[in-house]
């Protein structure tokens, strides 16, 4: 799940500077107030001593916000949505499919659907270990066309069955912001990650090693039209 470190050192830092936040939560954070440059320059020294750089690229604001449009609907709501995510991510994010893909591979090096993959092969490592649902009702859960499909991309994703991944003694499971950026599905390898929350006005991106980033955004008003 998404790290709540995360999110408590955003809100923690906005207080310290007297701003007033609506929300925060995966994808977007809410604050009240128009933001000076000083006051600017005070949250990127603030946040940089958890971790986070200042960010004002809003091609990057418009890749966090795909990176947690996809997360907030594959680990943070009941059911997967019945559309196609194509559309999904379209109508959300008010781009035209097409620019966000171009986009999000330019950056990223990999692809918005083996993004989407990786996270929902992690979703369904978790649902196996709750051992509430058997494999039909998480093919359903998860939009799968038949358990046929979602077992065959759990395999060539993970190298095992889903009912050898349930016996499986040593489960591997990788935090959310270790998903899907340039990894190595095959081996469950992450190579970088990312995970940022957009806030009004501002973005920022973690600034840990490569191997292990974590992060949040804030993005301007015009990027959320």
């Amino acid at each position: 799940m998404l790290s709540n470190h995360c999110k408590i050192a955003v809100k923690e830092e906005l207080k310290k500077l007297g701003l007033h936040f609506i929300v925060v939560e995966l994808g977007e954070v809410e604050i009240m107030e128009d933001i000076s440059s000083e006051q600017r320059e005070q949250l990127k020294i603030a946040l940089s001593t958890s971790g986070f750089e200042l960010m004002d690229d809003k091609r990057a604001v418009l890749i966090e916000r795909i990176k947690s449009s996809v997360i907030e609907m594959i680990h943070h709501t009941d059911e997967m949505v019945k559309i196609k995510f194509s559309d999904y991510l379209s109508e959300k994010l008010n781009h035209d499919y097409t620019y966000l893909a171009n986009l999000f591979s330019e950056v990223q090096g990999t692809t918005i659907e083996q993004f989407i993959i990786s996270h929902k092969i992690e979703r369904i490592k978790e649902l196996i270990l709750y051992d509430e649902l058997n494999i039909t009702e998480i093919a359903w859960k998860m939009n799968y066309s038949s358990v046929a499909h979602l077992s065959n991309q759990f395999k060539k994703v993970t190298g095992l069955s889903p009912s050898q991944f349930k016996k499986w003694k040593d489960k591997k499971r990788s935090p959310i912001e270790e998903i899907g950026n340039l990894i190595n599905l095959k081996n469950d390898i992450n190579i970088s990650n990312e995970l940022n929350i957009s806030l009004n006005g501002i973005h920022l991106e973690n600034g840990l090693k490569k191997e292990n980033k974590r992060g949040f955004s804030i993005n301007n008003d015009d990027i959320n039209k």
